[in-house]
């Protein structure tokens, strides 16, 4: 060896992480549980029966002449008369048994020789040696085919065979023939191009490593319910043709700590298996609540499962093609730990769509439907504003249904106006008949929503007003904007708060009493004003976020004073309206009344009649023939 030479460190090979014992089989548990139970009894048995013969082994056999021999010399001080059979205790204790002759009777014979402890048991047909032979042969038998399932079945599949109630409940999707791709996807335009890249990694890994980029191993899709987010995770596996495990975030958790890990390693043991793949978890705030919330042993199996799905989420390396999809409608209550880089890092949000987009999603899901030539789809998108992609299918396949249920051979647009109005407010309630009185005041509540609602500027159109029952409503005035608006002014809002209470305005001013009818709008009304209030910052309160738990007792009560000061603005505003419109307000809820439902062209040309006429008079006498006047400009005018 060479001085100064140090000899090179023996290299250790890199330890293995110890594997966790297996999880314990409830059913084994069962099991071994009716095993035990039926062993115990089977040991039970055998003891008695052996006690049984040995007892019956001291008792000496002999003839019915030495018993009664016995009794004529007064030695018997006990009998037992079975049937046949009698047995006799002589007074040192020796038993003695024999079988009497048919007929004989004894019990008095006994009695007159001083044998005064004499037992005579019921008749009973017995239950022969053989027979209870059988019966315990037949127990242990059980007992030998129970165990020998239960060590089959631990000895067959090692111990991912001896635990399947923890196996992985998720569904795979082979998308070698893809069924869902990103052009059945309409709508969410942002959201593909994001994911684009990661079908771009799975399809081509080897030119992300060459680079050496690092593709995120998770992508959490957030939006509102029925935005699509298991529609285009599905659309990324068939693009990149790779195998889809799907499996919801309550599927995790059971009633036994640790269930849900062994379901998280054995979901990420075969995607790995069969990677590349993706796998898609639904609503994962189901398991991936922030911890700690609840210092309670009810949460340690929830903890558990969340603690193995991050342990297995950082055991990938940059050779496992395997991508987590988690979606939910609520991150605020995500734990901080899935949403760091490594896990979840990259937001993906499905917001409902625009006009465009809703047009779009309507001709995806219009195919296969025959609708008439005069259906137009920019209409449907316009009067669905605020829909998300599944109830615009849900508008669709009810219209469907509607055009069969009345024998046509097209869907008509008429039909689809009426299944908007079955997917708002529920179908109708024909069945639910109202008097002559409430069809009066319903009438005219809803008929106050809509004038207020047309008479003030930057209120959304009125679309259509009815009085037939719908879901939990009586009447209905829909309301649809000319535009997708992604920001309220505060005269939007105020106007907003005077249309909802157009209702109740009505009522006092044409009956001189108000009904329980406007609860719902009172509701909503003050919902508005409560957020402007405290969210928005659209009261002398100043530009202040008052949360729940951050607001004072003083605080809170000026805050009501000023809820209570916009909601009685707004009705203050309505009750004018109505006041200055009452002779209209009276002849179209008449009419109203008759027909039980306008579309807003009629509503229009009833409110505004007068005016109409007057417009166009004008623009006659100022020969300005070329110059029309739609309806719109004649009711902003007014």
């Amino acid at each position: 060896m060479e001085p100064g030479h140090r000899p090179a460190a023996p290299q250790s090979s890199p330890k293995k992480s110890p594997k966790l014992p297996p999880m314990r089989n409830p059913r084994a548990i069962i099991l071994v549980a009716v095993g035990s139970a039926i062993l115990v009894a089977a040991i039970v048995l055998a003891s008695i029966n052996l006690a049984g013969r040995s007892q019956s082994a001291a008792v000496r056999q002999t003839n019915i002449s030495q018993v009664l021999s016995l009794v004529d010399q007064h030695k018997v001080r006990s009998a037992v008369l079975d049937g046949n059979q009698i047995t006799v205790t002589a007074n040192d204790g020796t038993q003695y048994s024999a079988t009497k002759e048919d007929g004989q009777q004894l019990t008095q014979y006994l009695r007159d020789h001083g044998v005064a402890n004499i037992k005579v048991p019921p008749q009973s047909a017995g239950t022969p040696g053989w027979a209870q032979l059988t019966m315990e042969l037949a127990l242990f038998g059980v007992l030998g085919v129970l165990i020998f399932l239960l060590m089959r079945r631990n000895s067959s599949g090692g111990a991912g065979q001896a635990v399947p109630f923890g196996r992985s409940k998720a569904v795979r999707f082979n998308e070698t023939h893809p069924t869902v791709m990103f052009k059945d996807v309409a709508g969410v335009e942002e959201a593909k191009d994001e994911l684009q890249e990661i079908v771009h990694f799975l399809k081509y890994p080897e030119k992300f490593r060459k680079m050496g980029a690092r593709i995120p191993k998770g992508v959490l899709l957030v939006g509102p319910p029925g935005t699509g987010k298991t529609l285009i995770s599905r659309a990324v596996a068939g693009e990149a043709g790779v195998a889809f495990y799907s499996v919801s975030g309550s599927e995790f958790v059971e009633m036994f700590v640790g269930v849900g890990a062994s379901r998280v390693r054995d979901l990420f043991k075969m995607a790995k298996e069969n990677a590349p793949c993706i796998i898609f978890i639904d609503e994962i705030d189901a398991v991936g609540r922030q911890r700690g919330g609840m210092p309670t042993t009810g949460n340690d199996e929830r903890e558990q499962t969340l603690n193995q799905l991050l342990v297995e989420m950082d055991g990938f390396d940059k050779h496992d093609n395997v991508v987590v999809i988690g979606a939910t409608n609520r991150p605020d209550v995500l734990d901080q730990a899935l949403l760091r880089p490594g896990r979840f890092d990259r937001q993906v949000m499905l917001e409902k769509p625009d006009l465009n987009g809703r047009i779009q999603i309507l001709d995806v899901h219009a195919e296969g439907k025959p609708l008439a030539p005069t259906v137009s789809m920019d209409r449907l998108a316009r009067q669905t504003t605020g829909m998300s992609g599944a109830d615009l299918a849900n508008v669709l396949n009810e219209a469907a249904l509607l055009a069969a249920r009345r024998d046509r051979e097209l869907i008509e647009q008429h039909d689809l106006e009426e299944s908007i109005l079955r997917v708002m407010a529920g179908p109708e309630r024909k069945s639910h008949v109202l008097t002559e009185a409430e069809k009066a005041i319903v009438a005219y509540h809803e008929m106050g929503h809509a004038i207020v609602m047309r008479r003030m500027p930057g209120c959304d159109q009125v679309q259509k007003v009815s009085t037939v029952s719908r879901g939990m409503a009586l009447g209905i005035t829909v309301q649809a904007p000319t535009e997708d608006r992604s920001l309220l002014r505060k005269s939007e809002l105020l106007a907003k708060l005077a249309g909802l209470m157009g209702g109740r305005a009505a009522e006092e001013i044409i009956f001189g009493d108000i009904t329980t009818g406007a609860a719902q709008d009172i509701k909503q009304a003050t919902s508005i004003a409560r957020r402007m209030v405290r969210e928005f910052g659209m009261s002398p309160l100043g530009n202040v976020l008052m949360e729940d738990d951050s607001i004072g007792p003083q605080l809170a009560a000026k805050v009501d004073t000023e809820v209570q000061y916009l909601v009685d603005q707004a009705y203050a505003t309505a009750k004018d309206i109505l006041e200055r419109d009452r002779d209209k307000l009276v002849e179209i809820s008449e009419h109203l009344m008759q027909v039980e439902t306008i579309d807003g062209g009629e509503l229009d040309r009833l409110l505004f009649r007068e005016t109409t006429l007057r417009v166009l008079h004008t623009a006659e006498e100022e020969d300005t023939e070329d110059e029309r006047v739609t309806l719109e400009e004649v009711g902003s005018l007014a």
